[in-house]
């Protein structure tokens, strides 16, 4: 192992050991019982392990290009987590559905449950939650003493998401049964549930009264939260103008694709007449269909891919007591000992449209997320430690937006409606990119009006075609989680530049494109077009 690559391998364990929650989330191995310190110390500690990193990384001389793509990744991401705390922006960061709230929950959730021991290490997580988010309280109490004031909407929402936490993990406890942990368990469960009701109460009766009413966070901070999304620098203005233009040709296509469907209806004619005929009622029969959905992605991805053996594992799940609307991927755990996994909420629905969803197997699973991700886990030497488990968001959501376009290529939506289906996804990741920017950067609409929530909500629905029980929680993520829904597109748009580039050149193969692009690694956008340059 080259001395970047160790120095890569000693940052993952070390920033595990600071933040065992993330490790989970990441599927790093750590101690589990360990505790995330959430308070401004922890933060201030989990800073100072970038800084002493970053030195030691400025010593060293890369000795290949693996090396070099190391470094540089390396250098990029922690430079731009550097940036993001000398704005002070762990005393405001209050983000609903995707946020600390939600990866605490999820942490325990991810925990193995296969003997004993595993019981009170997830027993001993619970508890600990009760303390997690009351450090997470102190900091944010600081960051109001301070002047640094998250959204008063985002703190309403995740007290609401706090509130219906605070039972959530019931089902683990009757999942163990009546053994020797049960009662551990049971104290574990009603600890972490006091912790979600605390934090709800100071968010609702504390924190909110005392919050900004502005959603938007301006550009100074948005450039920041961007380049930590996307692994490079953007020009704004130009990824705005971009964003428009690219949403007004997936509209054109979507026009020629509903009529070819029925001829002269509208394009919400057609959406709700595939939504009354493709679809399936009840919990059961959607978890049925995603599973199948899967499986057939998986085989069909295998003529095109060489997909590694241990990634034929992959669980799909449905996620209870999510109200983020979107489904989503965690990875598989370092050791092995957990498999990639999709989650897909209910969002309140007991009839599911698959004609919709389709496309959303390809992103979330193969040959999306679940690939791209499995793949560089499984990479050894040739991808550093860091780049395994730390995902960029430009990288991974670009990749799996490439995903759909190239299921789309090889012919995979031939069911009725899928290809629209398809075609909407797209557009509501357009959409996303001019609502994030703007409403953030406040910038006007065409006609000079200005973005507001309400604006934002009917924009997503009537021009990015997104499914009504989606719209809300949508929005809301997009204001709490500044530059992360445009990393979408920005990434997809990465993605096909390179593959152009690689395209004009003597000899280019799909196959072999693609088995060299993931062999890079999860890096940022800007590492990324080193290495494939």
């Amino acid at each position: 192992m080259t001395p970047i690559f160790q120095l890569s391998a000693d940052h993952v364990t070390a920033e595990a050991a600071l933040d065992p929650i993330a490790a989970t989330l990441d599927g790093v191995t750590t101690d589990a019982t360990a505790l995330t310190d959430l308070t401004p110390d922890g933060f201030a500690a989990r800073a100072e392990l970038a800084r002493r990193t970053l030195a030691a990384l400025a010593g060293l001389s890369p000795e290949s290009r693996t090396d070099r793509i190391a470094a540089a990744n390396l250098r990029d991401s922690l430079e731009a987590q550097l940036a993001w705390h000398e704005l002070d922006e762990p005393f405001r960061q209050v983000q609903a559905h995707f946020g600390t709230l939600s990866s605490i929950a999820d942490s325990v959730r991810l925990l193995p449950r296969r003997d004993a021991d595993d019981w009170h290490v997830l027993a001993v997580r619970m508890t600990g939650v009760e303390t997690m988010l009351a450090g997470w309280q102190k900091t944010l109490q600081a960051g109001l003493d301070r002047g640094l004031r998250a959204a008063r909407r985002q703190a309403l929402e995740t007290a609401a998401q706090a509130e219906r936490y605070a039972g959530v993990h019931n089902a683990l406890v009757e999942e163990y049964g009546d053994g020797p942990r049960a009662g551990e368990l049971r104290a574990g469960a009603d600890a972490a549930h006091r912790g979600y009701a605390a934090l709800a109460r100071f968010l609702r009766e504390d924190y909110a009264p005392h919050a900004t009413e502005t959603d938007g966070v301006g550009a100074e901070r948005y450039a920041v939260a961007a380049r930590l999304s996307l692994g490079a620098d953007l020009d704004l203005a130009e990824a705005y103008e971009w964003g428009w233009a690219e949403l007004q040709r997936i509209e054109t296509e979507i026009a020629a694709e509903v009529a070819k469907i029925r001829p002269g209806a509208s394009v919400a004619e057609v959406l709700a007449l595939l939504d009354k005929e493709c679809a399936v009622n009840g919990e059961e029969s959607y978890l049925d269909w995603l599973r199948a959905a899967h499986d057939r992605a998986l085989e069909a991805a295998s003529e095109h891919f060489d997909i590694p053996e241990p990634l034929r594992a992959l669980d799909v799940v449905l996620a209870y007591g999510s109200a983020s609307g979107s489904p989503y991927y965690t990875g598989p755990a370092e050791d092995g000992t957990r498999p990639g996994r999709t989650w897909w909420p209910l969002g309140g629905r007991e009839r599911f449209a698959t004609w919709s969803e389709l496309t959303t197997v390809f992103h979330e699973g193969v040959p999306g997320h679940h690939l791209q991700i499995g793949v560089a886990g499984l990479a050894g030497d040739s991808v550093s430690r860091y780049a395994r488990v730390h995902s960029v968001s430009g990288h991974a959501e670009g990749w799996a937006l490439y995903a759909e376009r190239l299921a789309d290529e090889l012919g995979w939506f031939s069911e009725r409606g899928t290809r629209l289906g398809m075609l909407a996804g797209s557009a509501l990741r357009a959409a996303r990119v001019v609502i994030d920017l703007g409403s953030h950067l406040d910038l006007p609409l065409p006609d000079g009006s200005r973005w507001d929530f309400d604006t934002a909500c009917r924009f997503l629905h009537e021009r990015g075609l997104a499914a009504e029980h989606r719209v809300h929680a949508e929005i809301v993520r997009y204001l709490g989680w500044p530059g992360q829904a445009i990393s979408y597109k920005i990434g997809e748009r990465a993605w096909l530049r390179a593959r152009a580039e690689a395209a004009a050149k003597p000899g280019f193969t799909l196959r072999q494109w693609h088995e060299d692009a993931l062999a890079v690694g999860p890096v940022g956008l800007a590492a990324l077009q080193d290495a494939l340059s």
